[in-house]
């Protein structure tokens, strides 16, 4: 009886293992990682009853292939994600602090091109208002020239030295003309000389003055010598009628400024005058016309 029970329950658990249906594996994947699928592995190994060397065998080399890929695929956007980070200087805000640096990079250099243009256009104005002003240069005309009085006499100078000494009164007219259109200008002078040779015998001084666009005035200078020791300078000894004819030279330096773009902007015209007249005892009181040519020199 045992025998057979035996018997019996064998073959009916044979029977029981033989018809009931096979189970199913069961796969656990949680983990992309290497360690987590070798875990799977045994587990479903484990739980699988053709748990067999060759068919592990096959899941090992699936499982290396699939972490293989998947690694790969990590580190390349893992490498991507970085080289974005820093090639956009940033994390996430990295593409919109780009677009706003562009833009003020853009602003600025509208803003510098501006300021250059400006700056050019500004320059080449002013250059062509300069170089055209000096197409109108003030002219400056010594008109005549009249000896009032002369007197030689003898007398001392300042230390006691006995000699003759002169006194001259005389006038000049002087014709100035502004013939620009654009600009008015500020007149000086030097002082005006008398000379006879190197010996200064008279001389006077122009007042400063502001003269408008195309206009004119007529200016009177008084040159006056208050005894002025000679020293023999008029060849003393001589005769008085060859004393009253003198030679003389007259000599002006006039400055005239333009302020034609205030005073960013301005032009000096200079006006060297030499006059060469004859001082006539019979010419007293005549005026001595010095516009024709051979009387005055304009440097």
């Amino acid at each position: 009886m045992n025998i057979q029970f035996h018997g019996k329950q064998e073959s009916e658990m044979i029977t029981f293992d033989t018809v009931s249906p096979p189970r199913s594996p069961r796969y656990f994947v949680q983990s992309p990682a290497h360690s987590l699928l070798q875990d799977v592995d045994k587990i479903s190994c484990a739980s699988s009853p053709f748990g067999s060397p060759t068919h592990h065998l096959f899941r090992s080399q699936e499982q290396d292939s699939y972490t293989s890929r998947f690694s790969s695929s990590f580190k390349n956007s893992r490498t991507t994600r970085w080289r974005r980070y820093f090639e956009g200087g940033g994390g996430g805000g990295g593409d919109e602090d780009e677009d706003e640096d562009e833009e003020g990079g853009q602003v600025k250099v509208y803003v510098i091109c501006f300021m250059i243009s400006f700056l050019v256009l500004f320059a080449l104005f002013s250059f062509i208002l300069w170089a055209s002003s000096f197409a109108y240069k003030p002219k400056i005309i010594v008109t005549s020239i009249c000896f009032e009085n002369l007197n030689v006499q003898a007398g001392m100078d300042a230390t006691g030295v006995p000699t003759d000494m002169l006194s001259l009164n005389s006038t000049v007219m002087i014709l100035y003309v502004n013939p620009s259109t654009f600009f008015g200008v500020h007149v000086t002078s030097t002082p005006l000389h008398l000379h006879y040779f190197d010996l200064e015998i008279a001389s006077a001084q122009m007042n400063n003055f502001y003269q408008r666009r195309r206009s004119q005035r007529k200016l009177v200078m008084v040159v006056q010598g208050w005894q002025v020791p000679l020293y023999g300078g008029l060849g003393s000894g001589r005769s008085k009628a060859a004393m009253m004819s003198v030679p003389l030279n007259l000599t002006l330096l006039v400055t005239s400024r333009a302020y034609i773009l205030g005073k960013l902007v301005k032009s000096n015209f200079y006006a060297n005058i030499l006059c060469r007249v004859t001082l006539r005892e019979s010419h007293l009181g005549v005026p001595i016309n010095l516009t024709t040519s051979h009387y005055c020199m304009y440097l």
